[in-house]
């Protein structure tokens, strides 16, 4: 069979796609929800701009500094010692204020792990000019805690989801391809590896190592791969049979090539519809383990060391609140986008379906 047989044999990948992002696209409840998840977590990376105790530029006695880039002592704006400014401290806002020199601050002057030591309000103090969400228990800022906190998860549930996709892909299209023995043994493999306690399993490597985001990535990896790994073996046991695998089969390619070029792009349906509901799954685990205490080690913000706060000061409602209502929001908006991929790639919705 000739090179231009096998080209006609398989089916056409691209406007299958097209079709789906103009789906995609109509679907007006999940592009908003897109666009809306990306200026968040676009707005999440500046985070140090936003957010921070550190002035964006300063001019003071005719010269210019970045506080954000270099550290300077507080003798460098008129103080007493040689430690790094404190930018919070009143007096050296009246330095930086006075005729001929300014400070450029952040639109929340306050980082993830910024004590307010000039609050005139005991902690954790409600919601004020100052502190647009309050301060927990410590004096931290819970905007700012927020804003940290949204990135770290966002790009957490990205690694996460990342790795067990790879993971999923390699081990579901190595079962759906060669089948038999090989597909046996390793459902075999899946079902005791799914068997074992997931949690108790955090719980002992927590208590023996360091907890850390790697050493959360590397255990939840382990366990993350098995339900996409499913679909993309039923994908490649009903994909291996089509003409166009076997026409490449009797070019002579071989199995790598045949598995990457031609069945794969025909089984992504079901990876791309999983990835929002991975996401999610991968924030409430991580939002789970920092509630329980089993996830970041302190003072790193994270939505649910918030929650924990919440419970532990029940009377501090806007901890709890805004912690709640911030990962209520990402789930919605990664649920929508769910929804609207799984309806734009729906093969029913082609017409003539995927051959």
């Amino acid at each position: 069979m000739s090179a231009a047989a096998l080209a006609q044999a398989q089916p056409a990948r691209h406007p299958f796609l097209t079709q789906g992002w103009a789906r995609f696209k109509a679907h007006r409840l999940g592009r908003w929800s897109l666009w809306l998840f990306l200026l968040l977590f676009g707005l999440s990376l500046l985070a140090p701009v936003i957010s921070n105790d550190k002035p964006l530029l300063v001019r003071y006695d005719g010269r210019f500094y970045l506080p954000l880039l270099h550290s300077y002592p507080e003798t460098t704006f008129g103080g007493d010692f040689h430690t790094p400014t404190d930018y919070l401290d009143p007096y050296i806002r009246a330095k930086l204020s006075a005729p001929g020199n300014f400070a450029l601050y952040p639109p929340i002057p306050y980082s993830a792990t910024t004590i307010d030591y000039f609050a005139q309000r005991p902690f954790p103090s409600s919601p004020s000019a100052r502190h647009w969400l309050g301060t927990d228990d410590r004096g931290r800022d819970v905007l700012a805690r927020l804003i940290y906190g949204f990135r770290l998860s966002v790009l957490f549930a990205l690694a996460l989801t990342v790795t067990g996709t790879l993971l999923g892909l390699l081990i579901g299209a190595v079962q759906g391809y060669f089948g038999g023995r090989i597909d046996l043994s390793v459902q075999r493999l899946m079902e005791v590896w799914g068997s074992m306690p997931e949690l108790y399993l955090l719980i002992i490597f927590s208590a023996v190592f360091a907890p850390g985001l790697a050493l959360l990535l590397v255990l939840l990896s382990l366990f993350g791969w098995m339900g996409l790994a499913d679909y993309v073996r039923a994908e490649f046991l009903r994909n291996r049979q089509m003409d166009y695998v076997r026409a490449a089969q009797a070019l002579g390619l071989s199995h790598a090539r045949i598995m990457w070029r031609h069945i794969l792009p025909n089984s992504l349906t079901p990876v791309v519809t999983f990835l929002p509901f991975r996401m999610s799954g991968a924030l409430l685990a991580l939002t789970s383990l920092d509630f329980l205490g089993l996830g970041v080690p302190p003072p790193t913000p994270s939505l649910g060391e918030l929650l924990a706060q919440g419970k532990t000061n029940l009377d501090a409602w806007w901890i709890s609140a805004a912690a709640f209502g911030a990962l209520v929001s990402i789930l919605l908006l990664l649920t929508f986008i769910g929804e609207a991929l799984r309806d734009a790639l729906d093969p029913r919705h082609t017409g003539a379906g995927r051959g």
